[in-house]
Parts: C-alpha cells; structure tokens; sequence
C-alpha cells in the first residue's frame, strides 16, 4: 500500500512525520503520525499506538503532549493515529462532535449509512499495524496501545479484545463503561444499532469480565477534578470493580485537577 509523506520534522535526534494512505477499511483516505527514535536508524524498536480522543485528529497528541524526548530516550516508535474517517460526504457526519467525523469510537459499524466506512476497529487493529510493519522498522512482537478519553476506551477495548496482542494498555480519562454513559449510548445506537447486547462487545466493562486471564499491564490515569468524571461520562469505578472481581490487576492513579491536560506516561514494555 503507497504511503505519501505529508511532514518530516527533526525532533529530539528523530523524525516526527506525517504520512497519507488509502484505507481498505475506511474507504477513504487516511493520515497517521510516527515519531522515528534515533534507534531506528540501526534496529527495529517496539511500538506504542496512539488513540486520540473526541474532535481530535493525528495532530493533537503529536502537538500537545511533549512527548518525543521520552520516546527518543527510550527508543520508543509512537503511531498517532485519526479518530474517524475523513470527507466520506455521509449525510450529517459534521453536525455534531461527539457523533460521525471525530468521533469514531472505535467500533466497526454496522448500521447505514456508517457501515461502509466507520471501521475504525479494525483499522486500528489490523490494518494500521500491517501498514507500520510492513514499511518502518518497529518489533511486532513489542506493541502497546494508549489513549485519551474516546481513545482511552478504544486503547482498552482493543487490549481486551486481542489477548497477547498488546504488552500493555493505558489510558487518560477513560470512557470505560459506555453502554451506561450519554457519549456512549449514542454514539452506539448511531453506529451499532438499537440492540443493546451488541453494545457490549465494544465495552471494557464487559470485555474485562469475560477476559481469558493472559497476562496484561493495564494503567488508568484519572484526574479528580475532571468534569466529565462527575457527569457520569467516564464511570472508571465500574471497571475497577469488574476487574477486581475477575482479579485482573490494574494501576488506578487519581491525579490532582484533570488529565484533560495530557502528560504522558509511557507504557511498561
């Protein structure tokens, strides 16, 4: 698949770029970002995927987060990927942000109009890491995933749902109970349909309850003082308890004020 380079920028003895694609899954074209350590100049280095969340795009973590000094020390290729397909001219996929573009979810829809090209599962699943092994020099054997709010749910889901996949999961300010939260529920019925056992097989909630036990790091950084938190958006608690009844260990940090002002904590690898 033809990769055209959109950006290169030096950045901390590596390269930030940008690159587009046509997308199998999506029907449309496509951007992710990767940042190249020094260390890939020589050997193949283990990867950490990036899910953005609501309204975001490649760009917001790459520009915001401050990120590349610890990659680059740490050898660490970090793959940035969109949060929806792109100019798909479906009817009212730009009228609101937390439905259609930039609010993908992360699920493979299977309602019209979204199902031909709100695939974002298994893009980020399967077609994205074909795309990166297949073209930069990244270990598949050494893969994490990472996520912020949308994405922290999509980081979780994917790590549930392919079991040895991924060395670790983490997550900002997760969605991890979405069947039960108003982004959620109408992103789902939007995308997957009315029925609510569909739901949640896209739900970390439930996912973890039914997870076969192989060994996975998982991390949750949680501001106090998020307001999503107190809206009910984001229910970390019942993830927690899921976890603890099916003794799944978890790192739950409470932070002071909000992780919507991302730091980023890298993933044990």
């Amino acid at each position: 698949m033809a990769l055209k380079q959109i950006s290169s920028n030096k950045c901390f003895g590596g390269l930030q770029k940008v690159f587009e694609h046509d997308s199998v899954e999506l029907n449309c074209k496509m951007k992710f970002a990767i940042y190249l350590p020094p260390k890939a100049e020589t050997e193949k280095c283990p990867a950490l995927y990036w899910l953005s969340g609501l309204s975001c795009t490649e760009q917001n973590f790459i520009t915001k987060s401050g990120y590349h000094q610890a990659a680059s020390e740490h050898g660490l290729v970090v793959i940035a990927a969109d949060t929806s397909p792109r100019g798909c001219n479906i009817k009212g996929e730009d009228e609101n942000w937390d439905f259609g573009t930039g609010a993908g979810f992360y699920v493979d829809a299977t309602e019209n109009p979204w199902r031909t090209n709100y695939r974002m599962y298994s893009y980020v699943t399967e077609e994205l890491p074909q795309l990166i092994n297949a073209n930069f020099p990244v270990d598949p054997q050494r893969m994490s995933i990472s996520g912020h709010s949308m994405g922290g749910h999509g980081a979780l889901i994917c790590a549930l749902k392919n079991p040895g996949k991924y060395k670790s999961v983490s997550a900002f300010a997760p969605i991890c109970n979405p069947v039960l939260c108003p982004w959620g529920k109408k992103a789902f019925s939007g995308y997957l349909g009315t029925d609510q056992s569909k739901w949640k097989a896209y739900d970390a909630t439930y996912l973890v309850k039914a997870y076969p036990g192989s060994q996975l790091d998982i991390l949750i950084d949680q501001g106090k003082d998020d307001n999503f938190l107190s809206d009910g958006q984001l229910l970390p608690e019942n993830f927690i308890a899921a976890c603890t009844e099916k003794k799944i260990p978890v790192v739950f940090r409470l932070q002071e004020a909000s992780t919507r002002k991302l730091e980023l904590v890298l993933n044990k690898y």
